[in-house]
């Protein structure tokens, strides 16, 4: 019998669109598991299939995260486009393949940061949704110093970007793909304008709303995917914000990123439908 494993994260109801997945997997015919990904008594080559989800608790670890990845014959996304892109450093990449991402700087570990005259934020190169990322205002270099210094002493490096100030008014744009064809986009509002206590693991849920995506941010999505060379992809999201001159990546998640199902049922088929084909 054909199964898959779907790998999550320890935790109660981590993913919302846990159950929609899996409904629209007994839908194709296809037995669909959740397996937490560091459990140690799931023998993961017994799937025909392991699809990565929700392992939202990989960051801090990512080493152990990448050699449990490694081991599985049969994973999606991947293990090669995994290990690449859980490291930001990909942007530098992206960039330098002529496509527009928000102006970043690395700061690694050992290194002095420099911070832009503007309002900036500071985050993990490794990391996930807003975890251990934060604004800052110019006056605020003493704050946002020790930020880099706890994420140093971690042994983790640190990336630092211009706020783009649209992300208050328009949010940002994630665009999504299923099986390499455009599926839907949302609209992901400020995730930074509150206390960290006050933010969800992954997304404060009231920030999320269906979007119609704007020819041009579509292009710019579709671009990216293809000049990367991830337009087969079983799924992928582009994080895109407008600068005032135009769309530019914040994120390319390839890795666990929310597909936001509930807010689209069909794209729960269409990614069963994506995994089947996976495995035939």
């Amino acid at each position: 019998m054909t199964r898959v494993a779907i790998a999550t994260c320890r935790g109660e109801d981590v993913d919302i669109d846990t159950p929609i997945l899996l409904a629209a997997m007994e839908r194709v015919g296809i037995p669909a598991t959740m397996c937490i990904w560091d459990d140690p008594e799931v023998e993961w080559n017994n799937f025909d299939l392991t699809v990565i989800r929700s392992t939202w608790d990989y960051a801090p670890r990512r080493a152990e995260f990448l050699k449990w990845a490694k081991a599985i014959d049969r994973l999606h996304n991947p293990f090669e486009l995994i290990e690449y892109s859980t490291d930001k450093h990909y942007l530098s990449d992206v960039q330098a393949q002529g496509d527009r991402i928000v102006p970043t700087a690395f700061c690694e570990v050992g290194e002095s940061p420099q911070f832009p005259e503007s309002d900036f934020v500071v985050k993990p190169c490794v990391g996930a949704g807003s975890i251990d990322a934060e604004r800052y205002s110019p006056s605020q270099v003493k704050e946002a110093e020790g930020h880099v210094q706890r994420l140093h002493q971690a042994a983790r490096d640190v990336m630092i970007q211009p706020y783009i100030n649209s992300v208050d008014v328009v949010g940002e744009r994630a665009v999504i793909f299923i099986d390499g064809r455009y599926s839907h986009a949302m609209t992901k509002g400020a995730m930074l304008n509150t206390t960290p206590d006050a933010r969800d693991t992954l997304f404060r849920r009231e920030q999320m709303s269906r979007a119609e995506v704007e020819p041009e941010a579509l292009e710019a999505a579709t671009g990216i995917l293809a000049t990367g060379g991830y337009s087969d992809l079983l799924y992928a999201r582009v994080d895109l914000v407008h600068d005032g001159e135009g769309w530019a990546l914040m994120e390319l998640e390839l890795v666990e990123p929310s597909l936001f199902l509930s807010f689209n049922l069909e794209a729960a088929d269409n990614l069963a439908r994506a995994i089947a084909k996976k495995i035939a």
